[in-house]
């Protein structure tokens, strides 16, 4: 048996619905007679958003109802909505704004990190190139790796590095932070190509220096973004990002960049596939994935 302390019966009359009548909020509502007897009292505030989404032809941006016309319409307590709300943003299908509402949220983008090539290449639909996303480059320094990064690398740990550091926005806001770190030895003079760094940077190595990359290995993980991430990609507090860090090496198995990507947890779904036939890039765990560059 499920109980729901503080809510009332599905159907039970509430101090404003003496006669027990179908209750509505605004006057836009839909019965509560409509909605499944679940076994769960949260699952009928979800199946009542789904359905106002249906019903009402809502779209990404909309405003849905109150917590409290939700409860109302539902014959639930607020704790429950928050629960049914909890889940429905937890799979992308909405977003709230403190002060301001819950909204229909823009469905989950799918990516394929595992796909090679350019972020460019994996965020294009049937083809089309992914004409929404625009590259702001945050900073570009050469460093020294940490023995981690220069593992990877295969490079000795005193060799020199470029940094690359961009935002790729999609639509005007923030969506992907990205560093990318590249060996000064096989990328001369990449300061001075820092005005076509804007575009996909694998389409730069490979016309100008011959790195293609052609093999990537990747790891992904979930976790919370550290202060300066969360700015950057104007998240509210205790939003998650998923990580991912890779490695790209070229046909003969060179590497040449190492790079980390970090996708708001809400807005992006990944497909993934292949076979775990070769290891290049070491478990990130505990490892140490920072350049020290001079102050």
């Amino acid at each position: 048996m499920v109980l729901d302390l503080g809510g009332s019966p599905p159907g039970a009359p509430g101090p404003d619905d003496p006669g027990g009548r179908p209750r509505r909020a605004a006057g836009q509502g839909l019965p509560a007679g409509r909605l499944p007897r679940t076994a769960l009292l949260y699952e009928r505030v979800v199946a009542l958003v789904e359905q106002l989404i249906a019903d009402r032809g809502l779209v990404p941006g909309d405003l849905l109802p109150s917590y409290a016309e939700l409860a109302d319409q539902a014959g639930v307590s607020l704790i429950t909505v928050r629960r049914a709300l909890d889940q429905l943003e937890r799979a992308g299908r909405v977003r709230r704004h403190q002060g301001l509402g819950t909204f229909v949220a823009k469905p989950r983008i799918v990516t394929e990190p595992t796909r090679t090539g350019s972020l460019l290449a994996t965020l294009a639909k049937d083809g089309e190139p992914a004409t929404h996303l625009h590259t702001r480059v945050l900073g570009l320094d050469q460093g020294e790796p940490s023995a981690d990064l220069a593992q990877a690398l295969r490079i000795e740990t005193g060799s020199p590095v470029w940094r690359l550091r961009r935002l790729r926005l999609l639509d005007g806001q923030p969506a992907v932070l990205e560093t990318s770190v590249i060996p000064v030895a096989l990328a001369p003079e990449l300061d001075a190509l820092v005005s076509r760094l804007t575009g996909s940077r694998y389409d730069l190595l490979a016309a100008e220096y011959d790195l293609v990359d052609a093999y990537e290995e990747q790891y992904l993980e979930v976790l919370g973004p550290t202060g300066e991430e969360a700015r950057l990609l104007e998240l509210r507090a205790r939003t998650q990002v998923v990580r991912i860090r890779g490695l790209s090496a070229d046909s003969a198995g060179l590497p040449f960049d190492c790079f980390e990507q970090l996708y708001p947890a809400h807005q992006f779904a990944f497909a993934f596939a292949g076979s775990a036939t070769r290891q290049l890039l070491p478990a990130p765990g505990n490892r140490d994935w920072g350049v020290r560059c001079p102050a």
